[in-house]
């Protein structure tokens, strides 16, 4: 084959969608819809090494513990694996009587009658039937025509109606795929079904649940929702059928298709926990699922401890959650830059002081608690990080609130440290730095209180009296002001010959209770600079003198 100038040249635009009085585009999704967990099938026959029933087991207990009601547990004709964990589990007693188990099976007569085997004695099951109906497996991989595609789905309707017949103590339902829906013709699709409603004869009260796969997503998510709803139209006895979307991320759109399938009609959503699957992917049920719970939908899956599924499904599929995967990311509810952190703080500030119960908070369109994540990791500081973040670290970390503009002071020391060890912040980092700045709790201090008293002179002044260590020396030193932080300055000038002028001063309480302790800052000027202490005391009064101290050691 020559090469083309224009390698695009091989490719065309996927068809429009006949459907000028479309209604999808006007609908939101106000309910959840139906859940399948295919991660035991799809998900377990696209990773390295597939999972032993030891790892599928604790994988089927994880999806029971969150919640979903229907779990295709594997593909019984794939090998003995396969058959022997499915047939155990049904045999252990183990599936609740509110979940039902699904198996999947071609549309071959030996394979079918090897899934109902696999499922004797199930309460409740759904066996899932299938081939494919698009042009391009027609021609290419079966060479059948359409009368003979769709023969083979009456065909296996029909055994999967007598193999059930059969075995009347389960409550058996049926569910089929026009595999390949996608990149087929629509009128055909509905075609192929009819066929095996026919066969099957569903009811408005015993349904069928037709799920119609974008197993290779060729085009935009509307086009998928167009098709969904044509075929929801168009569809004989729509009454008796449950709707099924079952959608690939080829495109990177898998949950936006899904999301539109279900505003165009659709009744039941098919994926894996964090879109494990063929290629790029199924779709992913956290995030379709926790998107509804941000629009105020409950979408009755407990993702409250999202950091326990995390670590099943990283066992189990030998395969990592991307840090930056929707809501489930390592890193998706952390903020580096300084203006988003700044924001994220703020929001965080008026939650905590507002009773407004609906959640507000720049770039988190969740409450982390919501998923089991603390607050203390959403905010983390780097090079690129402004004053908000470390700030935040800092008031998480140690309680201190600091002023605005002892934030923009204590901004450079921190970004110096991140560029001279080039790599993120911890809060140790950032407590170790702050202390150094400002000579909080550190030994090597010029200026360092031993002991003091605090009187009232006969003229309303206050008097400091006490014992200060100057470069490791103890030193009685006094002073007298119209207040205890004035009396320090008064002292440190009259002692040490160092002036200090007070610009601003500010206090706050660390905890609460008996162990609460005080933070207090102290904005000061001497000779022309402009500096800041810090002091910190299970007393305000000593954490006020601490912070004329380590504004006196800032001076020199």
């Amino acid at each position: 084959m020559p090469m083309l100038s224009n390698p695009s040249q091989k490719y065309s635009a996927f068809p429009q969608v006949d459907l000028p009085d479309r209604q999808w585009p006007s609908r939101t999704i106000t309910a959840p819809p139906r859940w399948l967990s295919t991660d035991l099938r799809d998900g377990n026959q696209s990773i390295i090494d597939p999972m032993d029933a030891v790892k599928k087991r604790r994988f089927f207990e994880e999806l029971v513990r969150i919640g979903v009601k229907e779990i295709e547990v594997g593909f019984p004709s794939a090998g003995a694996t396969e058959f022997d964990f499915i047939q155990g589990l049904v045999r252990s007693g183990d599936i609740p009587d509110d979940v039902t188990v699904q198996v999947l099976t071609q549309s071959r007569e030996d394979l079918i009658r090897t899934s109902f085997e696999s499922l004797d004695g199930a309460k409740s099951a759904i066996v899932h039937l299938y081939n494919a109906v698009s042009p391009a497996w027609r021609d290419i991989v079966f060479r059948m025509s359409k009368d003979e595609v769709r023969q083979i789905a009456r065909d296996g309707a029909m055994v999967m109606r007598d193999e059930a017949a059969k075995r009347p103590d389960t409550d058996w339902h049926f569910q089929y795929s026009p595999e390949t829906f996608s990149t087929a013709e629509l009128d055909f699709s509905i075609a192929v079904c009819e066929t095996v409603m026919e066969v099957l004869e569903p009811t408005p009260d015993k349904p069928i649940i037709l799920n119609l796969p974008a197993t290779v997503e060729a085009a935009t998510p509307n086009i998928y929702a167009d098709q969904i709803e044509y075929f929801c139209r168009n569809l004989p006895n729509r009454d008796s059928a449950i709707i099924s979307l079952h959608t690939h991320n080829d495109r990177g759109t898998g949950v936006a298709a899904a999301e539109l399938g279900l505003m165009a009609g659709a009744d039941r959503v098919e994926g894996c926990l964090f879109g494990n699957g063929e290629r790029t992917g199924n779709c992913c049920l956290v995030t379709v699922a926790l998107n509804l719970y941000t629009q105020g939908i409950d979408p009755e899956l407990d993702f409250s401890d999202i950091d326990r599924v995390i670590e099943t499904v990283e066992y189990c599929n030998e395969l990592p959650v991307h840090q930056r995967h929707p809501y489930g990311g390592e890193l998706v509810f952390t903020a580096f830059s300084g203006s988003h952190q700044d924001a994220i703080k703020k929001g965080f500030e008026a939650n905590s002081q507002q009773n407004d119960e609906q959640w507000r908070v720049p770039y988190l369109p969740i409450d982390p608690a919501d998923l089991g994540r603390d607050y203390e990791a959403v905010i983390r500081v780097n090079s690129q990080s402004g004053k908000g973040g470390f700030a935040w670290v800092l008031e998480q970390d140690q309680g201190l609130k600091l002023p605005k503009k002892m934030q923009a002071d204590f901004s450079k020391q921190v970004q110096n440290l991140a560029d001279e060890l080039g790599r993120e912040l911890n809060a140790d980092d950032i407590w170790e730095a702050f202390k150094s700045s400002y000579h909080v709790q550190t030994p090597d201090k010029h200026f360092q209180l031993v002991s003091y008293e605090e009187s009232r002179g006969s003229d309303g002044t206050r008097l400091f009296a006490g014992t200060i260590a100057v470069a490791g020396q103890e030193q009685s030193v006094s002073g007298r002001g119209n207040g205890l932080i004035s009396s320090v300055v008064s002292t440190i000038e009259d002692t040490f010959g160092l002036e200090i002028k007070v610009l601003d001063y500010s206090e706050h309480a660390l905890g609460s209770g008996r162990d609460a302790r005080a933070a207090a800052y102290l904005h000061c000027q001497s000779g022309g600079k402009q500096f800041w202490g810090c002091g910190i005391d299970e007393d305000v009064a000593t954490a006020s003198v601490r912070a004329v101290l380590s504004a006196a050691n800032s001076a020199i």
